[in-house]
């Protein structure tokens, strides 16, 4: 008798998300929501975006830009749509996630330079495009991986919007694959606004029909048009649609705005968009892992609902003005509250109006707020005014929480008040300060590059007893994302330990100072690296 020989498994498929008109239309959520309600029907599913910028990563970009910097596992600097994948699939994605435009014109040069191309001549098509179908193809397929391990379906989101000039490569590679690819290889998601005049009342399609029809002189015909709104469409309005952009009229998928982002992958399921894709594809579902159901997730989004008590809670920080300069800690916050069933009111303060204020006018800016958090951020402007909020929170005894350099100014506030330091400061705000608390490491002080030059990605972080932080991880040993360049000075560790700072989490070796927290305080903790970026909807981080 013989032994029928083993099953090869099946291609990866793929869904290609473009949007059109403007930018922030949704694409990001859509492809997030997407990806959940795949695995609530057993499919394996990870995650890609393709940005047009030529930038190698946003990790020197201005927050005003871009938006926070996402921080992977393996250090990568990514852009903010990989925070919400990885919060939605409860999935840690790596660099491969993340392509840009700038590491594939740096990667092609670099293969020529080498004589990787034989002396021919360097173009869009095939140099660039066959190397965006490599990366690609590599994510589908696992490569990166040992062994490796493809996934049944990878979701690519390209940024921008169709006919931005520095995206056309990546479409004319979008184009090729589907043409490469088997009949039912690929599907083609694009997401649009439905705009709502005031003066008729009217929904106007015609910026759809626009955007399609760039799509389609590219060589791509959208197999599903997603149409966003702040109001909601008739059946009259999906009819036009399909009509003049010459799609199935159910495959034209009203979104209207929803009042969180979590209830959207229930929203799109109800519009039957899950069955549909599994249609197109040829998907055959599965039982979802425990806990993965769509009806886990209503169960989640339920507690959103359910606040029985409310908190105030101050962020205080330099980038106010674009709150998605602080994305991930607001979905942080968010998480937390559902799970303690609270609903939390935020106060954004913007640090450097505090920098010059005096205590009274501190002391009027945080009034009545239930607790204080100091985030991330680079640049002397605005560290006083987060130094003069962390005092006061220490001298009144309210919650805090610094994050990065919100752990710094902890650490300097506690240095001016506890310790008569009172010209205490980091080295990033005064080079010459006669009390460096927060410093450079020895190795970085010579760096001629900014990009890629920090402590980034996951570090071990031993847990010291009988700390706050050990009895909130429960654990001896958190492994957390870092992204900063300056620490705390060891130089000052036995003072502040005689002043009532501790160092309840280091590095393995105890050198590093990971986490500091203040013992005689209520709570008041800070960590060098970034919690909040490990944070899940229903995963909430434990020092949140």
């Amino acid at each position: 008798m013989t032994t029928p020989a083993p099953t090869a498994p099946a291609a990866p498929k793929y869904i290609f998300i473009t949007g059109g008109v403007i930018s922030s239309v949704g694409k990001g959520i859509t492809t997030a929501s997407l990806g959940r309600l795949l695995q609530s029907r057993g499919l394996s599913v990870t995650v890609q975006k393709l940005d047009p910028y030529l930038n190698v990563d946003p990790g020197t970009m201005s927050p005003y830009q871009h938006g926070e910097v996402y921080v992977t596992d393996d250090g990568a600097e990514t852009d903010l749509d990989l925070g919400h994948y990885e919060r939605f699939l409860d999935q840690n994605l790596t660099a491969h996630a993340s392509v840009t435009m700038g590491q594939i014109s740096a990667a092609v040069i670099e293969r020529e330079r080498r004589g990787d191309y034989l002396g021919g001549t360097i173009q869009t098509v095939p140099h660039v495009t066959d190397l965006i179908k490599e990366r690609v193809r590599a994510l589908a397929h696992g490569a990166h991986l040992d062994p490796p391990a493809p996934v049944d379906v990878l979701i690519v989101e390209v940024g921008g919007t169709v006919g931005d000039i520095e995206g056309q490569a990546f479409l004319e590679a979008i184009r090729q694959m589907r043409y490469e690819e088997p009949r039912h290889g690929t599907l083609a998601i694009h997401v649009t606004p439905l705009f709502h005049l005031h003066a008729t009342g009217e929904l106007k399609t015609k910026p759809t029909q626009h955007s399609v029809r760039t799509l389609r002189s590219m060589g791509i015909q959208p197999d599903i048009i997603i149409s966003r709104s702040d109001q909601p469409a008739d059946a009259g309005i999906t009819a036009k649609l399909a009509l003049f952009c010459d799609v199935p009229t159910e495959a034209v998928i009203p979104l209207e705005t929803a009042d969180s982002i979590y209830r959207v992958p229930a929203v799109l399921d109800q519009t039957g968009l899950t069955d549909l894709t599994l249609d197109r594809l040829q998907l055959t579902p599965a039982a979802p892992p425990a806990g993965r159901s769509i009806e886990d997730w209503r169960d989640w989004t339920d507690r959103l609902d359910g606040a029985d008590r409310s908190c105030r809670i101050a962020i205080v920080g330099k980038y106010v003005e674009l709150r998605d300069a602080y994305l991930s800690v607001r979905e942080a916050l968010i998480h937390a509250a559902a799970h303690a069933r609270a609903r939390v009111d935020l106060l954004w303060l913007q640090s450097d109006h505090l920098d010059r204020a005096d205590q009274p006018e501190i002391a009027a800016a945080l009034a009545d707020v239930d607790g204080v958090i100091v985030p991330g951020g680079f640049g002397a402007r605005g560290i006083e005014g987060e130094v003069a909020a962390a005092r006061f929170a220490l001298t009144q005894r309210i919650p805090y929480l610094g994050l990065c350099r919100g752990m710094q100014n902890m650490v300097i506030a506690v240095a001016r008040e506890r310790l008569g330091l009172a010209d205490a400061n980091t080295t990033e705000a005064d080079p010459e300060t006669p009390h460096p608390v927060i410093a450079l490491l020895d190795e970085q002080r010579h760096l001629t590059q900014l990009g890629g030059t920090m402590r980034l990605g996951v570090y071990p972080c031993q847990l010291q007893p009988e700390t706050a932080a050990r009895r909130l991880y429960e654990s001896e040993l958190a492994h957390e994302r870092h992204r900063h360049r300056w620490e705390f000075n060891p130089a000052y560790r036995e003072q502040f330990e005689a002043a009532g700072l501790t160092a309840s989490g280091t590095s393995r070796d105890g050198a590093l100072v990971e986490i500091a927290e203040v013992r005689d305080h209520p709570f008041m903790l800070g960590s060098q690296f970034h919690p909040e970026l490990k944070s899940r909807p229903q995963k909430t981080h434990p020092l949140f």
